[in-house]
């Protein structure tokens, strides 16, 4: 009996002595593991890190020749104000001719007569409005056949009129965020790329937004159409890099331009929505070192928190904000009107065909 008793302990024993060991090698393992996982992510975040110090701020100090990497003439669409007017200023102030292509022949002559004066520029003008669909192209494509470009901004863009669930936005309206949102930037691009391979150099800037991050409630078909702009930037920036092409998607958050005067707070610049003027001046600095960027240091970093949220907060964020700002704007158009907000509602919605932008894009 006694004999049985001492091998049993003698077989606890063993077991405890083996157990401690395999929990042993676990826990070396899995400090392995972790430790790998740590310097993984020191790597990661000083990468991150080192590329935003570079492309924002080392492009700004070490500020690239645009004209003489890329060609003495520039391509802005949708460029009397906003966006696309802070564009073609910065392009004229570092001596590249434009070409400006928007719907509004008075506002394209009084945007002529100030670059001209203020920088010393030539600077010609295509009359077209890109909601009209494929009856644009030709005349543009005659209008620019022979000349030298070197840079394309497909700047212009429509939005809704302000958020709003996908069934309250008209079919027009839905045609022309099609036309001109994904048509004008795809066929511009096709018009003005040939030459620039031809060449062997050239710069393709489109205007896409942060909302195309992830699917954004109550700007269903705009957040969709951004989305579409990044795509097709990424692939077509890998089809033709080797060519001397550079492709640049420009995906910013808010920005305070015409297009955003719905609300009673985003018209305002800040640190967080800044001006035209100041987006464009830091985007335009990284042209030729990322090809893929919110173009703003403060946006990137709304970006990089943007990627690590689960869809499904990003949706109920976007979702809750869009409502805000659409509460916004039913009240203004209420204190506006003086009437009913739901039939000031149908006629803002009737007449949103008229608001194709010649102004940039309001980025989410």
């Amino acid at each position: 009996m006694a004999l049985a008793v001492d091998r049993a302990d003698r077989l606890i024993d063993e077991v405890f002595r083996e157990t401690v060991h395999l929990f042993s090698t676990a826990r070396d393992g899995l400090a392995i593991i972790g430790a790998f996982y740590v310097v993984k992510k020191v790597i990661n975040i000083s990468y991150n890190v080192f590329s935003m110090i570079k492309i924002h701020v080392m492009s700004r100090i070490f500020r690239v020749d645009l004209k003489e990497k890329y060609g003495p003439w520039a391509v802005v669409t949708g460029c009397t104000s906003g966006i696309g007017l802070a564009f073609c200023e910065e392009l004229a102030a570092r001596g590249i001719n434009i070409v400006l292509i928007s719907r509004s022949l008075s506002k394209l002559s009084a945007v002529i007569q100030t670059l001209e004066s203020r920088f010393n520029v030539r600077v010609t003008a295509i009359v077209a409005d890109f909601s009209e669909g494929p009856s644009v192209y030709d005349n543009i494509r005659k209008q620019l056949d022979g000349k030298d470009i070197g840079i394309l901004v497909n700047n212009v863009g429509v939005a809704y009129d302000y958020p709003m669930n996908f069934l309250d936005i008209t079919e027009q309206k839905i045609w022309e965020l099609v036309n001109v949102n994904v048509a004008a930037a795809t066929v511009m691009t096709h018009i003005v790329l040939p030459g620039m391979v031809e060449r062997g150099r050239g710069a393709v800037v489109t205007m896409a937004s942060g909302a195309s991050t992830m699917p954004t409630p109550l700007i269903a078909v705009y957040s969709a159409t951004k989305a579409y702009l990044d795509y097709f930037c990424r692939a077509i920036s890998y089809e033709y890099k080797k060519r001397g092409i550079t492709v640049q998607c420009l995906m910013p958050y808010y920005i305070a331009t015409g297009m955003t005067q719905y609300s009673t707070t985003l018209p305002r610049p800040n640190l967080i929505i800044p001006s035209p003027n100041t987006f464009v001046r830091h985007a335009l600095s990284t042209l030729g070192w990322v090809d893929r960027t919110p173009g703003y240091l403060p946006h990137v970093l709304q970006m990089w928190i943007a990627h690590h949220l689960p869809e499904w907060l990003w949706m109920w964020g976007g979702n809750r904000l869009n409502d805000a700002l659409r509460e916004q704007a039913e009240i203004r158009i209420r204190h506006r009107s003086g009437s009913n907000p739901s039939n000031q509602m149908k006629t803002s919605r009737s007449s949103s065909a008229a608001s194709v932008s010649s102004i940039g894009d309001p980025v989410l």
